[in-house]
C-alpha cells in the first residue's frame, strides 16, 4: 500500500520543495581540530547502530491504545464530545493522536535529516562537517524507524503541522550557515526532545518506549554538537548579529508554544475549528508539555550565548525565564543512561533464553542416552 493511501488528511503535493541560499564551504586545512569536537565526532561513529536489529520490531502494538495514554491526557476529556463517545470513539481517538505525534516526528526528523546534510554542506570547519556527516545517518534512521511504526503498527499518517513547516523551512531558507544549527539543534531538537521524553516517561507499551529511548540517546549528542559549534561562533559576533538571532529564536519559541497541539486530529474527527483549540488549550497534556519543551530549550539558548534584555523579556512572559538555570548536561546524560539500561536488560534476556536452549539440547540429548 502507498503511503500516500494511509494519510488522514490530505498531504498535498508529495514532494515539498524549499529554495535555499548560501555557500557550500570546501576547507583544506586537515589539522586535527577540536579536541571537544572530534570526541563527540569519535563517539557519533562508536554509537552507530541498526534500527532492524537493535529495536524488537515482533512486538505487538494495539491501535486503539498504542501509547497506554491515561483518559485525563486526551484534548476531549470532560468535553461535551466526551460524554457521548463510545469506548470505540475513544479508541479512535488514541489511535489518531499517536499517529499525529509519530508522524511529525517522522516529518521532524526528515527536516532534522536534510538541515545535518545542509550543514555539512555549509558548514566552514572540518571538525563540524565530520560530526554532521554521523548525525546525518542518525536522522536517516530515525526517519526510517518512525515510518515503520506509523505505516506497521498504526497504519496512520498526517501530514507535516503547517507551523513546523514554517519553522523547518525559515531554518533552510536561510543563507548564514549558523540558521540550521540554530532552528534544528536547539529549536526543532528542543521540541522533539521533550514531546519523546514525556512518552518515553508516561508510556507503559514497550515498542514505543524502547524507540523513543533509543531515538533520545541519539539526540542527546545532537544538541551537545549544536551547543559546541554555536557557542564558539557566537562569541565572535557583533551585538546587532546577536539580536538577529535573538529575534528568530523568540518567534520560533512562540509559534512553537501557540501553534503546536494537534488541532488538525480534532478537526480530521469532526470537532469545529474553534471548539478544536479551545480543547487543545484546556488539555493538560498541554500544559505539561509545554513546560517541559522549554526545560530544553530555554537553558540551551542561554548556554551559546543568546540571553539578550528582549529574549530575557519574552521568556519572562511566557513564564520560563527561570529554566534558563537548569542542567542541560544532567538531562542529556540521563537520555543515555535509560538507553544503556534498555540495552542491558535486552542483553539479559537473550542470555537467558540462550542458556535456556543450551541447557534444554543437554537435555535431551542425556535423555537420549
Amino acid at each position: 500500500m502507498s503511503t500516500q493511501e494511509l494519510y488522514a488528511m490530505d498531504p498535498g503535493d508529495p514532494m515539498w520543495q524549499v529554495p535555499t541560499a548560501g555557500a557550500a564551504r570546501f576547507s583544506w586545512d586537515y589539522d586535527e581540530g577540536r579536541e571537544r569536537l572530534l570526541a563527540l565526532y569519535q563517539k557519533g561513529k562508536d554509537k552507530q547502530w541498526d534500527a532492524v536489529k537493535r529495536i524488537d520490531w515482533d512486538q505487538e502494538v494495539d491501535p486503539y491504545d498504542p501509547l497506554g495514554a491515561p483518559d485525563e491526557t486526551l484534548a476531549l476529556h470532560g468535553t461535551r464530545h466526551w460524554a457521548r463517545m463510545t469506548e470505540r470513539d475513544k479508541g479512535e481517538l488514541r489511535h489518531h493522536f499517536a499517529a499525529w505525534q509519530f508522524s511529525q516526528f517522522l516529518h521532524g526528523e526528515q527536516g532534522a535529516m536534510v538541515c545535518a546534510a545542509r550543514i555539512v554542506e555549509s558548514v566552514p570547519d572540518l571538525d563540524a562537517k565530520f560530526y554532521s556527516a554521523t548525525q546525518t545517518m542518525d536522522e536517516a534512521r530515525h526517519a526510517e524507524i518512525y515510518a515503520r511504526f506509523l505505516r506497521d503498527k498504526l497504519g496512520t499518517l498526517y501530514p507535516i503541522n503547517d507551523n513546523l513547516a514554517g519553522l523547518l523551512g525559515d531554518t533552510l531558507r536561510d543563507s548564514r550557515w549558523d540558521m540550521p544549527y540554530l532552528g534544528m539543534q536547539v529549536l526543532i531538537e528542543g521540541l522533539a526532545l521533550a514531546a519523546f521524553g514525556l512518552i518515553r516517561d508516561t508510556t507503559d507499551k514497550p515498542l514505543p518506549r524502547q524507540i523513543l529511548t533509543y531515538v533520545m540517546q541519539d539526540e542527546a549528542r545532537h544538541v551537545a554538537f549544536g551547543r559546541m559549534a554555536l557557542r564558539d561562533y557566537y562569541r565572535q559576533l557583533t551585538d546587532a548579529e546577536l539580536r538577529e538571532r535573538e529575534e528568530f529564536v523568540i518567534e520560533g519559541c512562540y509559534l512553537m508554544r501557540d501553534r503546536l497541539g494537534g488541532v488538525e486530529v480534532l478537526e480530521n474527527l469532526g470537532i469545529p475549528s474553534a471548539e478544536a483549540r479551545e480543547c487543545i488549550e484546556r488539555s493538560p497534556q498541554l500544559q505539561l508539555f509545554r513546560k517541559l519543551l522549554f526545560s530544553r530549550i530555554v537553558p540551551c539558548v542561554k548556554d551559546i550565548g543568546l540571553w539578550g534584555v528582549r529574549l530575557r523579556r519574552a521568556y519572562v512572559d511566557m513564564g520560563v525565564l527561570e529554566l534558563g538555570d537548569g542542567d542541560l548536561d544532567q538531562l542529556m546524560s540521563q537520555d543515555e543512561e535509560l538507553a544503556d539500561r534498555l540495552d542491558a536488560k535486552r542483553f539479559r534476556a537473550e542470555e537467558a533464553a540462550r542458556t535456556g536452549e543450551v541447557s534444554a539440547a543437554i537435555a535431551e540429548g542425556a535423555a537420549d542416552d
